[in-house]
């Protein structure tokens, strides 16, 4: 774990804060981040649908705050390709982060790919590790969870002190529903990941990423049989935590 830096706003103000933005709408809170963080604001987005809802309230808001991809080179090639769709709907260009090895060497280190011998390892690896890197210099990042996608993301707030990467991290999405975002999608003509319509309701690496049944639950799909369901990004981590 890398030494958490000293955050903006306390625990009492961070309560106060949700307390109050508890009617705000993403726009709102979006709106408060940027007259409260930016430049120094960013934005992870694995192209999902949720993130793709945010891009398009940040190009309305303030289309300068930077946005970047964990590119961990296990991506599916259509998501990948959402990056020029962005850039060409919003002019937007989204930044590739990667990890320090590609994925040849990384396999090479490793004796083959350990996304399924230890998949916890090579999120650490690829995308943990990656994203402390990134947001160096940045005091708050944006991602687009739900809450009712997993017990790790029902335990978030609105905005929280994120001490894994020493940053505030802003969830504007929280109290949304799959319904809202698909809503508002289809509204305002948002791009999104086509392989939302072959079966895939949350998409991450390819190799660790199945479709889903319909009626299924959305996250059963990302490395399915298992236990495990985030790759740790989202995992609230507290003083002494393991960060992965």
């Amino acid at each position: 774990m890398t030494e958490t830096k000293a955050l903006r706003f306390s625990d009492e103000e961070l309560a106060e804060l949700n307390q109050r933005m508890a009617g705000y709408s993403p726009q709102e809170i979006l709106r408060w981040a940027v007259e409260t963080f930016h430049p120094k604001l960013t934005m992870a987005t694995a192209f999902g649908a949720e993130g793709c809802c945010i891009i398009h309230m940040l190009a309305e808001i303030e289309p300068s705050v930077r946005i970047f991809n964990l590119e961990t080179g296990y991506q599916f090639p259509e998501t990948l390709e959402m990056r020029e769709r962005i850039k060409r709907r919003y002019g937007i260009t989204v930044e590739l982060v990667y990890p320090e090895l590609t994925v040849e060497e990384y396999e090479r280190e490793h004796g083959g790919p350990l996304y399924n011998l230890r998949p916890d390892q090579c999120c650490h690896d690829r995308k943990i590790l990656p994203l402390r890197r990134a947001v160096e210099g940045y005091e708050a990042w944006i991602s687009a969870i739900r809450g009712d996608q997993t017990e790790h993301r029902r335990a978030a707030s609105l905005v929280q002190a994120d001490r894994k990467f020493g940053l505030i991290k802003v969830n504007p999405l929280l109290r949304w529903t799959k319904k809202e975002v698909w809503n508002f999608i289809f509204a305002h003509d948002v791009p999104y990941n086509p392989l939302h319509d072959r079966g895939y309701p949350s998409i991450g690496c390819a190799p660790c990423t199945d479709p889903v049944p319909e009626g299924g639950d959305e996250r059963s799909g990302r490395w399915a049989g298992t236990r495990k369901k985030e790759c740790g990004l989202h995992v609230i981590e507290h003083e002494g935590g393991s960060g992965i």
